[in-house]
């Protein structure tokens, strides 16, 4: 029946949320944080339509509902963005927090955006449906847009996707392996292993960097105007913060107060790269006090009837792994490592003694690093290092694996899985070079031991033949002489005879002369 069959087009806006369809492209650039922006094709001015997936199942609902007179209905949310600004808006809150203009056709460059989602990037529809707004009953998810919801939206790309930040602290004795295991899992999970040393000193060069006149870029005036006017507020507390840092690290022989460590430390955990991947902790915070500064709120919130301070859920590690291990067991492994890897480092005799010493000291009483994360239920993962020791590590890895769990990333790129099979294919092909030779070694092994087990037995064979032959030759002496003296003599004369009479029947006739010429029958 037609009168029951409605029809009805909904013309959707670009469509975000969760999975963020047409904008995942600058999701994934922006979480993977491998380019130092975030590219927009073309001058990015045109006005993109937009709408929520959950607000658009809303319209679709309500049009089911309602039905309504009008078959053909708008779905857009109140925002009037340009591209430019979406994708700048993803940028800061996902990414390294810039844009980059390329020229359209770049676009076609990339794998991961086909023809029609370059159409509909292109799309300039500035657009308002007041149909929605009067006669449709919706309880919006993102009605004033992506942009004024870019945080939430966040949360449900990480969460659909399963791209939640992986956090891991190590920690454990001087040479226990941390730093080893560290590189391993960063490797494995594709997280950013935070040493000390090398946050302070991306620190330092980040404060010189802004502290250091730039150079005005002509393609980008007026484009980055509040990013300029906001670095340029920066340049005056970037130097008094750097002046401080020197005057630290001169004072202290190069050692930099706990204050300053914890700032940056801090610092690089919230770094976009962190918040996204994750990260390894190598080795710090080494007291309570540290890590009390380091995970603490910022925030002035008062504390609920518990004793426990909050702590920053955004920064503070899911997993703890605390490596375990002998005094005596951790000597004699430096002791044996080899000069070339010892110089340079803190585990010469002494220098390796005292760091032990004072890692004890701090890892003895209530205050110590793993009661400040038991006292927030987040219990260490302790691991005995002596008892699964091994040259590379893999059964303490295998370990650490168990109780993280799986990758919670993109998995492996396009040109890592090319890498991979052609790793893959090499190994295949050495494989079967490897076994065609050993076949073709043991082939030939047979058939030289074949060879040599044929001349043995025909040696043997021609022996025994010989060995036959004498014993049949000393078996048959006895009769030739029988033969020579009582056979011989008259069989001879016989024939003799035979030959002189020549008779019809020679054989009767030999016959009848050895049996009356025989000497037995005189």
């Amino acid at each position: 029946d037609k009168h029951k069959f409605s029809t009805y087009v909904v013309a959707s806006g670009h469509q975000y949320g969760a999975g963020e369809g047409l904008f995942h492209f600058f999701f994934k650039i922006g979480w993977l944080s491998e380019t130092p922006a975030i590219p927009v094709f073309g001058d990015g001015n045109n006005f993109l339509p937009t709408i929520h997936v959950l607000d658009l199942a809303a319209v679709l609902q309500n049009v089911a509902d309602h039905r309504p007179k009008f078959h053909y209905i708008l779905a857009v949310d109140e925002s009037m963005h340009t591209l430019q600004e979406l994708v700048k808006c993803i940028s800061k809150n996902v990414g390294p927090g810039k844009i980059e203009k390329l020229p359209k056709e770049n676009a076609f460059l990339s794998k991961e955006l086909t023809q029609m989602h370059w159409d509909m990037l292109l799309v300039n529809l500035r657009m308002e449906s007041m149909f929605l707004k009067e006669n449709f009953n919706i309880k919006w998810v993102a009605q004033a847009g992506l942009v004024e919801n870019i945080e939430q939206i966040v949360k449900e790309y990480k969460q659909s996707r399963g791209l939640l930040p992986l956090k891991v602290c190590i920690h454990g004795p001087p040479g226990v392996g941390k730093s080893t295991i560290a590189e391993e899992l960063c490797k494995l999970y594709k997280l950013h292993h935070i040493k000390i040393n090398d946050v302070i000193s991306e620190a330092v060069a980040n404060l010189e960097q802004v502290v250091a006149p730039k150079e005005l870029d002509s393609d980008r005036m007026g484009e980055e105007e509040e990013d300029e006017e906001e670095e340029g507020r920066n340049v005056e507390a970037a130097q008094s913060l750097l002046a401080v840092i020197k005057e630290n690290l001169e004072q202290n022989a190069g050692h930099l107060d706990d204050q300053y460590i914890v700032k940056f430390v801090k610092d690089k955990l919230k770094s976009m790269p962190c918040r996204n991947q994750g990260y390894v902790l190598d080795g710090f915070p080494e007291t309570y006090d540290q890590a009390k500064d380091l995970f603490k709120c910022n925030e002035d919130e008062e504390e609920i009837e518990s004793k426990i301070p909050k702590c920053d859920k955004l920064i503070i590690p899911e997993f703890i792994i605390s490596l375990t291990a002998s005094d005596e067991f951790l000597i004699n492994r430096i002791i044996n490592l080899p000069e070339s890897v010892v110089a340079g480092t803190h585990y010469t005799q002494d220098r390796f003694l005292q760091s032990l010493n004072l890692f004890r000291e701090l890892n003895t009483d209530d205050k110590t690093v793993l009661n400040y994360f038991d006292e927030r239920e987040i219990h260490p993962q302790l691991i005995d290092v002596a008892k699964l020791e091994d040259p590379e590590n893999r059964l303490i890895v295998k370990e650490i694996i168990k109780e993280i769990g799986e990758p919670r990333n993109y998995g492996l790129s396009d040109e890592e899985k090319e890498n991979l099979e052609r790793k893959a294919a090499e190994e295949r092909l050495v494989k079967e070079a490897q076994e065609k030779a050993e076949r073709e070694r043991k082939e030939a092994e047979e058939r030289d031991e074949r060879m040599a087990n044929w001349e043995e037995w025909n040696k043997h064979l021609e022996e025994v033949k010989r060995q036959e032959q004498e014993l049949l030759e000393a078996q048959s002496l006895p009769l030739r002489n029988y033969l020579m003296k009582n056979v011989m003599p008259t069989l001879m004369r016989g024939i003799s005879e035979c030959c002189r009479i020549r008779p019809d029947d020679p054989v009767d006739f030999l016959a009848e002369y050895l049996f009356k010429n025989s000497p037995d029958m005189e």
